[in-house]
């Protein structure tokens, strides 16, 4: 009887630390490689953005503004990791994506799909007042090993539609309350291209919780993640956020790594969560 018991306990030893495991988010925006820069210029930055992918680790990362030539190029160079996403322009290869990139040895996809923030989200359009067409790519994952499961919806918001922005916040919780109908655990990663202050993030700090603010250990690193690559520019300006629910925050990070010349891998900091069910 006395064997049975420690049997019993070792065995829910094991399945309660499996299932309290840990796994990290990062949000990042790649900077799209745009032909016209020079001192920027993607083949300068690529090789720097992969070491930084792999020395980090992450579960899962959620990008923007990838097109598709950047992402074969990840997708090749990161061989862990696997994508979902579509790009913008055309709903598959055309214009920037918002992918998300997981690491496919510990998780299974199960769904995915990508809405436009606009009216119209099941079709390619350009919502409000933005510039031009945004997404939100989704997906459904399940840990191999402890078969939890895990929403991770990833955008990029317009840089010019005060309207857009407003009802692209409005737009996504709609969408993970629809879609999300088991309380499954949710992330949402993104350049939001906006500060905290602003009504879209106080909107969705009510609807989720900023994992930057949750973390039960202290935030490390800038208080921005934009720097524009100006290797110089005070690291103030934050426009970046992961949003969870269901989840503990072990730890949160704005990711200050540079080249050794000192210039920034993108014009963006990534920023990285680490979470635990």
């Amino acid at each position: 009887m006395a064997f049975r018991t420690l049997l019993f306990s070792f065995i829910l030893s094991v399945f309660n630390t499996i299932h309290a495991q840990d796994f990290k988010v990062m949000s990042y925006n790649i900077k799209y490689d745009n032909v016209n820069d020079t001192v920027n210029n993607w083949n300068d930055r690529k090789a720097a953005m992969v070491n930084l992918v792999k020395h980090y680790a992450p579960e899962f990362i959620g990008m923007q503004e990838v097109v598709y030539n950047q992402l074969t190029y990840l997708d090749d160079a990161l061989k862990e990791y696997k994508y979902i996403g579509v790009g913008r322009d055309d709903g598959k290869q055309k214009g920037e994506f918002s992918p998300i990139l997981y690491n496919s040895k510990k998780f299974k996809i199960l769904q995915s799909n990508t809405f436009w923030l606009s009216p119209s989200p099941d079709k390619i359009s350009v919502g409000w007042d933005a510039a031009m067409e945004r997404i939100c790519t989704y997906g459904l994952f399940e840990n191999k090993e402890s078969k939890q499961k895990l929403w991770v919806f990833n955008t990029h918001f317009d840089h010019i539609g005060v309207e857009a922005r407003k009802k692209s916040a409005a737009l996504i919780i709609e969408k993970i309350r629809e879609i999300n109908t088991d309380a499954i655990p949710v992330v949402l990663t993104g350049d939001f291209n906006l500060s905290p202050e602003t009504k879209p993030i106080q909107f969705l700090k009510k609807e989720m919780i900023d994992a930057q603010k949750a973390s039960t250990t202290p935030f490390y690193g800038p208080t921005g993640t934009f720097s524009g690559f100006d290797h110089s520019r005070v690291l103030d300006h934050r426009i970046d956020y992961i949003f969870v629910e269901g989840l503990r925050v072990e730890a949160y990070i704005h990711i200050d790594d540079r080249m050794e010349n000192n210039k920034h891998i993108s014009d963006h900091l990534p920023i990285m969560a680490t979470l635990k069910k």
